[in-house]
């Protein structure tokens, strides 16, 4: 069963109270609810000065689910440091607060002595009404939600809430010959994503305050999903780079900080009410282009990049490319003229910022491993 758990290791009752949380240096190492979808009519954007941020007016006391990896742990800090309250609702199995590399020891340990945490199940959803009504938040930001049956329970718990501020995806857009993807375009509710729909459908429905971003492919420093770590094994090993079919294929990246701070953003902005928002890099690149970006980022020689047809093999369940065989972008224009966002990193320094504060620093989520790599390799040299 789940339980809220006080944070200071002096602490281990089962009350609902809440301390600063004392963290130690550390490395880096049911049943879906179905609700109609939302019909999104088009609007014409009205450009604002590319200089406007917005953030919330006063102190918050704001709840992130999750908020320990990627994401989260950037958003969090962020929020940290425009003086909010923040708490993290997390199971407890990774460490709370992690310094990340070029931090400061006096920054890291500003920041965790103020985050918060709250532990628990969030499936646990008598548990999550219960802690949550207890303490009561003003802003909520979902960051790993999945399923809109997550999300009632908040609801429920919290119906003085002010803001709901929700971690979808571009990937819920209905595959289509016209792009890029406009937040108005239609979705696709057989996607792998049909939950993040759902929950959009049902914080629509309930009439609260909600905001839901939509990344593209997201990368930096901690992810968790091997993107640029893909390359930057091969070119580290000095391989060669196989890319499906022609490598002309155009797709979309960005950086887990300009994430973050379009997050920050849209707190308390009355902009962004009721509204989705893609957020992603300024440029557009092929698949032979972000090969090429990555070497040049992590310091590597241009790299040798082979094409090969993926109906010629079968690879069983392993994935043999990071990203889907096709042309995937979205149109970042919405958030430019409504909110004023503007991306600090472009795509080579964003990949050498995600290099030098991570890969090159030695640390990844996963090891290398070249299988599926030697089997097109092994195929294509027999058929030269």
């Amino acid at each position: 069963m789940a339980r809220f758990m006080a944070v200071t290791p002096s602490q281990q009752n089962n009350q609902l109270s809440f301390s600063p949380l004392a963290s130690s240096l550390s490395d880096f190492s049911g049943t879906k609810l179905h609700y109609s979808h939302i019909n999104f009519k088009r609007k014409q954007w009205q450009a604002k000065s590319a200089s406007f941020y917005v953030s919330a007016s006063s102190t918050k006391k704001i709840l992130i689910m999750g908020g320990t990896r990627f994401i989260g742990v950037f958003l969090s800090r962020l929020l940290v440091k425009e003086g909010h309250q923040v708490t993290l609702f997390t199971r407890g199995k990774a460490p709370v607060t992690q310094q990340l590399p070029g931090e400061s020891d006096s920054d890291y340990a500003d920041f965790s002595s103020k985050i918060l945490h709250l532990k628990g199940d969030r499936q646990d959803f008598e548990f999550v009404k219960s802690s949550l009504s207890a303490q009561g938040f003003d802003v909520v930001y979902d960051i790993n939600g999945r399923e809109a049956v997550e999300v009632e329970p908040i609801l429920d718990a919290l119906p003085n809430l002010e803001q709901f501020i929700y971690c979808s995806s571009a990937g819920v857009y209905l595959k289509s010959d016209l792009l890029p993807h406009a937040e108005v375009d239609a979705v696709d509710p057989k996607s792998r994503h049909k939950g993040k729909l759902e929950t959009e459908s049902l914080l629509q429905s309930r009439g609260v305050n909600w905001t839901s971003i939509r990344p593209v492919y997201i990368y930096g420093p901690l992810n968790y999903n091997p993107v640029e770590e893909w390359f930057f094994h091969r070119l580290k090993a000095g391989r060669p780079i196989p890319i499906p079919s022609s490598g002309l294929q155009i797709t979309q990246l960005g950086h887990v900080k300009d994430l973050a701070r379009a997050f920050v953003q849209v707190l308390g902005n009355d902009k962004a009410s009721k509204e989705i928002f893609n957020i992603s890099g300024d440029k557009y690149v092929t698949f032979d282009g972000l090969a090429r970006a990555c070497a040049k980022a992590g310091g590597f020689p241009e790299p040798e990049l082979i094409h090969y047809n993926p109906k010629d093999y079968d690879f069983g369940k392993k994935k043999a490319f990071p990203f889907r065989d096709q042309h995937f972008f979205a149109s970042t224009e919405k958030s430019k003229s409504v909110l004023g966002f503007e991306n600090e990193f472009d795509l080579v320094g964003g990949l050498a910022d995600s290099y030098n504060l991570d890969f090159g620093r030695g640390t990844y989520r996963k090891e290398a491993d070249f299988s599926t790599d030697d089997i097109i390799l092994g195929k294509t040299l027999v058929s030269v």
